[in-house]
């Protein structure tokens, strides 16, 4: 019988694999269903209303990313530096990716929002937007990245752990 018992690492790196793809989902669903809503499709107008209205930062990010992907990859960081072999590497060029997220939306992208919620229409809100929208694209690639990184960790991790249970 097949030892199921999930190790503490295991459970990280799971944890992480599923928010990082929710997290993906959900940053292209915001640039696709949110972002236009807005800012027009011209870029001519912010509409720092609908911005304050949708308010995803706090209904969703926080419960999401801001929080729980954050503390995900410092509990990544230090269990992959404990690993071995290719799940090492793996699961530390996903968190490496992530951190690298992590420091632009701290450093950027949230404080930008926040201007931008409380911004009337005008031309430096527009280009502010237009900045913060395109600048976006760079982190829904981190996120996929780590993601995908984060998903070649696992299928590490069960190979390692198929090789503990059935040795040759």
């Amino acid at each position: 019988m097949m030892n199921m018992k999930l190790s503490a690492a295991e459970i990280i790196l799971w944890l992480l694999v599923l928010n990082l793809g929710l997290s993906f989902g959900a940053g292209l669903y915001e640039h696709r269903i949110l972002v236009p809503r807005w800012l027009d499709a011209q870029g001519m107008h912010w509409f720092s209303e609908e911005a304050r209205r949708d308010n995803v930062g706090l209904r969703f990010w926080a419960f999401v990313s801001t929080g729980p992907l954050t503390l995900l990859t410092l509990a990544s960081v230090f269990l992959a530096l404990r690993a071995t072999g290719p799940l090492r590497i793996w699961w530390l060029v996903a968190t490496s990716l992530v951190l690298a997220d992590r420091l632009l939306t701290f450093s950027y992208f949230i404080p930008t929002m926040m201007r931008l919620m409380q911004a009337p229409d005008s031309s430096e809100a527009v280009a502010s937007a237009m900045q913060w929208s395109r600048l976006n694209h760079l982190r829904h690639v981190l996120v996929a990245a780590a993601w995908f990184c984060s998903l070649q960790a696992l299928t590490w991790q069960r190979a390692s752990k198929m090789l503990q249970l059935h040795p040759s």
